[in-house]
């Protein structure tokens, strides 16, 4: 079977059979060419997309997905539905060990960022650099969102295109909170005012661990020491502002921080009861689909820090052995499109925030987005800072349990 890959480096169109291929180097076509000659290679072609589906909003996007590149692109796509993307890092490891060469995966595309990017870049998983070279790929906010590019502190270098975006965000409802906090340093001032009505998930609960994240980046003397892992540092001393902040935040916190509610889902449902100010969480969408589902109140309003907030991108990328790269592009670049981006950002349909520049968009193309910010939505969206390298979580996690529980 023919494998095709498209990279900023080189663009290759491959025809024929798989005993029979010829390769004509980028410098014999154009960009454009040699596009539209892989995407008449996909057609035809079954694409396997190893995706989670653990939500039914998003397995119905996919089958809208799978309906669009079949009509237009003449692609089968198949949603081989995971529960954990890490599996599918060990079966492409294990194919790798057993001699399967390009062409001879059972993965072809893969959703995925953090540390299973990390593990299949660092063994050679995945394939030759493609992503931004993707027809689609100069309309995504490279600057604006530069987790596009820089996953989890491991550059993505082009081999895997950004999908949508999660970012710390808070919401309270305006009638009892007119004047939000800007800053970490805010919300201790607004602590101190309102003593008992703030608080936040307990660790490991990823929005809580996303929270102190927030508050070491904030307070570290150097935040470019955490794109690194921490045993390259020292530990105590770049973790000491954080707990300095912590220890005078916590005794104004529900309960005088000698508690912490189990999740974000306690923490916004004691916000709508009125027993809490504000909560907490990592899809900036999550307030509008509670209003839009009438339970919180259409005066609830979202907001990030004035500076930024902690945030990621999520990815799909295509393993080195992938039996239809060709078509695993094609798909990746519909998934970058404006109507694919905009239905995805649509509450209705999912509620993922997009990872494109509206402004690079064509007016027809950014017609397809809502001018205006929905109920809940966040009005003026902040920066998004890139997380800390992943190795920082487990320490900070059994430091705060040791001084907090």
């Amino acid at each position: 079977m023919t494998t095709f890959s498209l990279s900023r480096r080189e663009i290759l169109t491959i025809a024929g059979s798989a005993t029979g291929a010829a390769i004509t180097p980028a410098w014999a076509q154009s960009p454009a060419t040699a596009w539209t000659n892989l995407e008449k290679a996909a057609r035809g072609q079954t694409v396997y997309f190893n995706a989670w589906a653990g939500s039914e909003t998003t397995n119905a996007y996919l089958q809208w997905v799978a309906a669009e590149v079949q009509t237009a692109y003449g692609i089968k796509l198949e949603h081989v539905k995971i529960t954990d993307t890490a599996d599918v890092v060990k079966r492409v490891r294990a194919e790798k060990a057993a001699g399967r060469q390009a062409g001879g995966g059972t993965v072809d595309l893969v959703w995925i960022n953090g540390e299973n990017f990390a593990a299949m870049k660092r063994d050679s998983l995945l394939l030759a650099p493609w992503a931004d070279a993707l027809p689609n790929f100069k309309y995504v906010d490279t600057v604006g969102k530069p987790t596009t590019l820089n996953d989890f502190s491991v550059p993505t270098d082009g081999q895997e295109s950004p999908w949508g975006m999660a970012q710390f965000t808070l919401f309270a409802d305006s009638k009892r909170l007119p004047q939000p906090p800007q800053s970490m340093a805010e919300l201790l001032a607004l602590a101190r005012r309102q003593p008992g009505r703030i608080s936040y998930p307990r660790l490991p609960d990823f929005t809580g661990t996303t929270f102190v994240k927030q508050a070491l980046l904030e307070h570290v003397a150097d935040a470019s020491v955490l794109a690194k892992p921490p045993a390259d540092t020292d530990f105590a001393k770049v973790t000491a502002p954080l707990w300095q902040f912590l220890d005078a935040l916590h005794p104004h916190l529900w309960r005088g921080g000698k508690q912490f509610p189990q999740s974000p889902t306690a923490i916004r449902q004691m916000m709508a009861d009125g027993e809490l100010l504000l909560a907490l969480t990592f899809n900036p969408n999550e307030p509008a689909n509670e209003i839009a589902a009438k339970r919180l109140p259409a005066t609830v309003t979202s907001w990030q820090f004035a500076k930024g907030t902690i945030g990621n991108t999520h990815f799909v990328a295509i393993p080195y052995n992938a039996q239809a790269a060709a078509g695993a592009q094609v798909v990746a670049n519909f998934l970058l499109s404006a109507k694919a981006q905009a239905r995805k950002a649509d509450i209705r349909h999912w509620g993922d925030p997009t990872v494109l520049d509206l402004s690079k968009l064509p007016a027809a193309e950014r017609a397809l987005f809502p001018s205006q910010p929905l109920p809940g939505q966040v009005a003026k969206p902040a920066p998004t800072l890139p997380e800390p390298h992943a190795a920082w979580v487990e320490p900070v996690e059994k430091e705060w349990a040791k001084r907090y529980l």
